[in-house]
């Protein structure tokens, strides 16, 4: 119980958290849902997002970020960067990108390039378990009052 009390409290700090938009008239917002199967009467299954309440082990979880640009001036170039809460374990992007963090966003890269040292001083591939943050470099210009939504999916440790 006392591990479900810590997810969710980072779960809800997640959502309320401002999330980092490097000098961009952005205005940032993001919400976490939990993906639920649902058994209906006639016996088919239908996915459903739900905002937690409760989540265990396991639960497959779909955090949405949504910028929005609130200046009168085309934003260029921003950088939307997200913590991954360490109850979760990263599980992709809705749009493929993984440009990730293994070390708290200090270094940068695509998942399956970095490595992860080891104590005898070998390395091996960095994992999803590995992920620290998550990094969206948008290239494509946001005109004044234009938004969209950036996704990922993680999974409670």
């Amino acid at each position: 119980m006392k591990m479900i009390v810590q997810i969710m409290a980072a779960l809800a700090a997640l959502a309320g958290a401002s999330i980092a938009a490097a000098a961009t008239p952005l205005q940032l917002s993001s919400d976490v849902f939990v993906e639920r199967t649902i058994s209906r009467n006639d016996g088919t299954k239908t996915v459903v997002l739900e905002k937690p309440k409760m989540v265990t082990p396991g639960d497959n979880l779909v955090f949405v970020v949504r910028y929005k640009n609130v200046s009168t001036a085309t934003a260029n170039n921003f950088v939307v960067t997200n913590p991954l809460p360490a109850a979760v374990t990263f599980d992709g992007t809705s749009d493929g990108l993984e440009v990730v963090s293994i070390d708290g966003g200090k270094s940068w890269g695509l998942l399956g390039n970095l490595r992860i040292a080891k104590e005898n001083g070998a390395t091996r591939a960095a994992q999803r378990s590995d992920v620290t943050h998550i990094k969206w470099n948008l290239n494509q210009p946001l005109t004044a009052g234009a938004e969209g939504k950036l996704i990922f999916r993680g999974v409670v440790k």
